[in-house]
């Protein structure tokens, strides 16, 4: 029999609905490649229990002729998002017995549409990185490596389980959230397909909140036709999310399409920054080529605040999460310091001096201090106006193309050692790796990360389709088209 776990998900479909293996034979099949990859540890929470007795239901439905859109389909979901009964731990120590009592809208959404559940991937703490260093659960790592190494490289963050979990075949797609490029650069990392849709497209009812007007739930997949069926299958409005934009949902998978005539592509001069790989810029140069060779025409741009974005978001994404993380103070749920006698405001103190890694609490320091009286208006106030400049340079841009085209990353994964060692002595180093998909997320725009090759130690490498806003599917048109053509 082929490897269940290498088909992609219309595969998948297929094959479960033709009778040729059981969703509890695909099911075991997944197990089995988690178990043999736990070194890659991209798990947290492995729920292989739960798994079965879905996929025997599955199994059922399948043969009552009544399967879901994603029925059987083996899904691992990022540990941020809240699964009833089932462990949700943000990867932090303050949360390492939370069980939740309800189920995030997009969770539900899969598992309504007939997927099974593998269990919670690892991340950076809180979704606060880029690395997945910063998880008290250890360091996730990637399944690739460098040509004639054995040297452990990261697999890009937050939802770096989420991107080595589909990459390593160990589940078919996987949900991610991304504030700053938290699917888009793990997807670049590990050589599949990673898609942040428009802020307010997908419900946020149910996710941890990092920073609540950046993050955005998105999935991951090996291909555009499975990222495109997965993102219709999370879409829609909640009433249960006030931030949720009550707009129709494409049937973005039957939609595909690979002409681009008529289509201008962007080419935003801002992104060519120094010390680029020239790899990179080769790649990039390449997939202007493939798009032109499908009826697209290429114009140069401008998106002249591009290089605010960085500092704009960390101060913005900090004060958010300032304020988010209050909520975790040792009173109603999760871990609460040990030590007996102490008074209420030495409780919090030492509840969360003890139960957040030092990237939150470097977060969570430096949002406070944006958000103080003497330092709000020079800094949050003012990040705000520029956010808002960001933005029109986008809107702008968009009056005249239908896509932009950049790379996802400034370069190719980075070993775990070289991280942790930058990570401490210099983060800003390691935060200037999302400078091209942070702007997407200031802006609420689209955008998505398809493979577009290899660099010279044979480490992938990511290109990135930015359109407008709600316009996921022209996003997905040309991913589809240089993944068609990518060799």
């Amino acid at each position: 029999m082929t490897d269940l776990t290498k088909l992609t998900i219309r595969q998948t479909n297929d094959g479960l609905r033709a009778k040729k293996f059981s969703a509890v034979e695909l099911a075991n099949a997944y197990i089995k490649n988690i178990e043999q990859n736990r070194h890659l540890n991209a798990f947290i929470t492995e729920s292989f229990d739960l798994t079965l007795s879905q996929a025997e239901k599955s199994d059922e439905k399948i043969a009552a002729g009544a399967p879901g859109d994603l029925e059987g389909i083996p899904l691992a979901f990022k540990d941020l998002f809240c699964t009833k009964n089932l462990r949700t731990t943000c990867a932090s120590k303050i949360l390492t017995d939370f069980v939740p009592t309800y189920e995030s809208t997009v969770t539900q959404k899969l598992l309504d549409a007939g997927a099974t559940t593998l269990g919670k991937t690892n991340m950076d703490e809180f979704a606060m990185g880029g690395t997945n260093t910063n998880s008290a659960f250890g360091p996730v790592i990637n399944p690739y490596k460098k040509n004639n190494s054995d040297e452990d490289l990261v697999p890009g963050g937050s939802s770096g389980g989420s991107a080595a979990a589909v990459a390593a075949n160990l589940c078919a797609g996987a949900t991610g959230s991304d504030t700053g490029g938290s699917i888009r650069q793990p997807a670049s990392f590990t050589n599949i397909v990673g898609i942040k849709p428009t802020y307010g497209r997908c419900s946020r009812y149910g996710m941890v909140a990092f920073a609540s007007s950046l993050d955005q739930a998105g999935v991951f997949a090996r291909d555009v036709a499975d990222a495109a069926l997965l993102l219709r299958v999370i879409s829609g409005f909640d009433v249960k999310d006030s931030t949720s934009v009550n707009i129709a949902v494409p049937e973005f998978e039957k939609l595909l399409s690979s002409d681009l005539h008529g289509k201008k592509i962007g080419i935003p001069k801002e992104y060519f920054v120094a010390d680029m790989p020239s790899e990179i810029v080769q790649l990039w140069n390449r997939g202007k080529e493939i798009l032109q060779k499908n009826g697209a025409e290429i114009v140069e741009i401008s998106l002249p605040h591009t290089e605010y974005a960085a500092a704009v978001y960390y101060v913005l994404a900090g004060a958010e999460a300032s304020s988010n993380l209050a909520r975790f103070d040792g009173v109603r749920y999760g871990f609460r310091a040990p030590e007996e006698n102490l008074s209420l405001e030495q409780m919090y103190e030492k509840t969360r001096a003890q139960g957040f890694g030092a990237e939150v609490k470097r977060r969570i320091l430096t949002g406070t201090y944006v958000l103080s009286a003497g330092y709000y208006d020079a800094y949050y106030k003012k990040a705000q106006r520029v956010r808002n400049l960001i933005r029109q340079d986008f809107i702008e841009a968009f009056k005249n193309v239908d896509a932009i085209l950049a790379p996802t990353t400034p370069s190719a994964a980075f070993s775990i050692k070289e991280s942790q060692t930058i990570g401490e002595s210099d983060p800003v180093k390691i935060y200037l790796n999302d400078v091209f998909t942070i702007p997407v997320n200031l802006a609420g725009l689209p955008g998505i990360s398809v493979p577009a090759g290899f660099d010279k130690d044979g480490l992938p490498l990511g290109l990135q389709v930015i359109t407008k806003h709600f316009d996921e599917q022209t996003a997905l048109d040309v991913a589809l088209t240089l993944e068609k053509n990518h060799s």
